[in-house]
């Protein structure tokens, strides 16, 4: 990576971009993949209000987990007329016909949270292989002996080896002292929950249980971990998770999550709807204040922006709940004597 801009995770809601100065009345196209996880929404309400207070209009499509409806989705987008598209891909190589498609008509495409391999389209995530290492290195300090498990995101989702690619990192040294072993790794098809509930079930019955530590790539994916493990009695054991999802902090609070690396899905909503209406009033993608040129692992030069996360394990929870992400009530629901603030 050639360089990266690392902004605190609340950083976009300061972005200074003063959007009296962008043409009004245009149409931003909205294509997401699915709304199975819960901060999709979180960022659809941010992303929708940064939009309409710009005085433009946000329109959107729901592809619903499946790579050939988005590929309909944005047609049915084009034909509305929009000014700009923000993607949230289904498949990074499915979705590049449509990118051709948005230049075709000069309409440009922010590719959102997960990567579209395509120069032509701005790249807006967090940073994923810092997530990597942030779960990694909360699990490996929870557990610096033992058997690992790997549960990974998507197989179609660039995302899923950023973050495991990260997780390698912290992990190498102690693999190579023999301290930890990983006797399990799936991809979780579709990041769906039930799936990576499946797979966690098959690794423990091939290692008859014999699992210290579970690294899953986000919520959804440690919610089927943790119910995997409950039901043979091994709830409690170290788990790893993303996004800052309400059942993920409570299982924080409870115990049996040990982190959930938070991306403030409000700050990126609002940066992408802001960055929206300025590449749909001529912006250059280069000029897009926070923007840096970056590569991908394949080589492709792409403008990007980068947002830091935040790890939240039980010495930190108070972080979420000051920062209104969720109610104390919603945080410690179930929880009695836990950590600040449920203690």
């Amino acid at each position: 990576m050639k360089s990266i801009i690392h902004l605190l995770a609340g950083s976009a809601l300061a972005l200074t971009m003063s959007t009296a100065a962008f043409a009004k009345d245009m149409v931003i196209g909205v294509s997401w993949s699915n709304f199975q996880e819960e901060r999709w929404k979180t960022d659809e309400a941010a992303m929708k209000a940064a939009i309409e207070a710009a005085g433009d209009t946000y329109v959107s499509t729901d592809a619903q987990s499946s790579a050939a409806k988005q590929l309909s989705d944005i047609e049915s987008l084009m034909a509305q007329g929009v000014d700009a598209l923000i993607v949230l891909a289904q498949d990074t190589q499915a979705i590049i016909p449509a990118v051709q498609a948005a230049a075709d008509e000069n309409v440009p495409v922010i590719a959102y949270d997960r990567l579209i391999e395509d120069s032509r389209a701005f790249y807006l995530t967090f940073d994923n292989v810092e997530v990597g290492r942030m779960q990694a290195r909360a699990v490996l300090a929870a557990a610096p002996k033992g058997n690992y498990v790997m549960i990974k995101g998507s197989p179609t989702d660039p995302n899923a080896d950023f973050l495991r690619g990260g997780q390698q990192e912290v992990l190498q040294s102690a693999i190579d002292a023999g301290d930890i072993t990983i006797v399990g790794e799936a991809y979780t098809d579709g990041w769906l929950p039930a799936n990576a509930q499946r797979n966690m079930e098959q690794i423990l019955t091939a290692e008859d249980n014999k699992v210290d530590a579970v690294v899953a790539s986000n919520d959804g994916t440690a919610g089927g971990a943790v119910a995997a493990l409950t039901a043979q009695g091994m709830e409690g054991i170290p788990v790893s998770g993303q996004d800052g999802d309400h059942a993920a902090l409570n299982r924080v609070a409870k115990g049996t999550q040990t982190v959930s690396v938070w991306k403030d899905a409000r700050a990126l909503g609002k940066a992408a709807g802001e960055i929206a209406a300025q590449l749909a009033s001529g912006t250059a993608m280069a000029d897009i204040d926070g923007a840096s040129e970056w590569t991908s692992p394949s080589g492709t030069t792409m403008t990007a922006m980068f947002l830091a996360p935040v790890p939240i394990t039980k010495d930190n929870l108070a972080t979420v709940v000051d920062a209104g992400w969720i109610s104390k009530e919603d945080l410690c629901q179930g929880v009695s004597g836990g950590p600040a603030p449920c203690n």
